[in-house]
């Protein structure tokens, strides 16, 4: 896997945590919801299939 894919995951996983705990903040559950496909994605992205699972099921 290229580091700029793991990169690009990384960014996407971040911004997945900032959108899901923003939408937890203020009640939007489609924030949320939101938020954990990013994270989910950008742990695709990484390479990290165990994580990724891991986030799909909270």
């Amino acid at each position: 896997m290229a580091a700029c894919d793991k990169d690009a995951g990384r960014k996407q996983e971040t911004v997945g945590k900032i959108e899901s705990g923003a939408g937890e903040i203020v009640g939007d559950k489609d924030l949320k919801a939101e938020g954990k496909k990013d994270q989910v994605a950008g742990n695709v992205k990484q390479g990290e299939l165990k994580d990724a699972v891991k986030e799909a099921k909270k």
